[in-house]
């Protein structure tokens, strides 16, 4: 087995971070790293709040840092990140902060230093259009949402 490719990628820790974990990967085959947060606040069923983690960034050029649900959270309470995955860009250097919303039915509390969502240090592939008169011809063709999920007859 062999290690992946580690990218250094340099972090500030803001005043109000002081003293908290930086995002660590809880097992070695994890692909996310957990974050904490820098804050105490409390999201209401249905709220939305960008919670603090007191760390900014500096992501190296033709990467980019998803921001991620952490699945106990929302399995448990219904805590999750709405427009997962959260995109970093690699040109930002304000605070990371995690937007998270509440769907379960009660209030639920977030204590600093809790952990709040993964992050996940991925490359950028960009893209370049090519305008084309025709695209090629393939099985599905136009068919959109829900297209291919027809009901299969076993025959007769």
């Amino acid at each position: 087995m062999h290690s992946p490719v580690e990218v250094p990628v340099p972090i500030k820790v803001l005043p109000h971070g002081e003293g908290l974990a930086l995002p660590v990967y809880a097992t070695e085959g994890a692909a996310g790293m957990d974050v904490v947060s820098a804050e105490d606040v409390t999201i209401a069923p249905g709220a939305r709040h960008a919670v603090a983690t007191g760390l900014a960034v500096a992501i190296p050029y033709g990467f980019e840092i998803q921001v991620r649900p952490r699945s106990g959270l929302a399995l448990k309470h219904g805590i999750t990140v709405p427009n997962t995955p959260g995109t970093i860009d690699s040109d930002y250097r304000g605070e990371l902060k995690v937007i998270l919303i509440n769907h379960g039915a009660e209030a639920f509390d977030i204590r600093r230093g809790d952990r709040v969502a993964q992050l996940v240090l991925a490359p950028v592939t960009r893209a370049s259009w090519l305008p084309v008169e025709e695209l090629d011809e393939t099985a599905r063709g136009e068919g959109g949402f829900g297209s291919t999920g027809g009901v299969v007859s076993l025959g007769s």
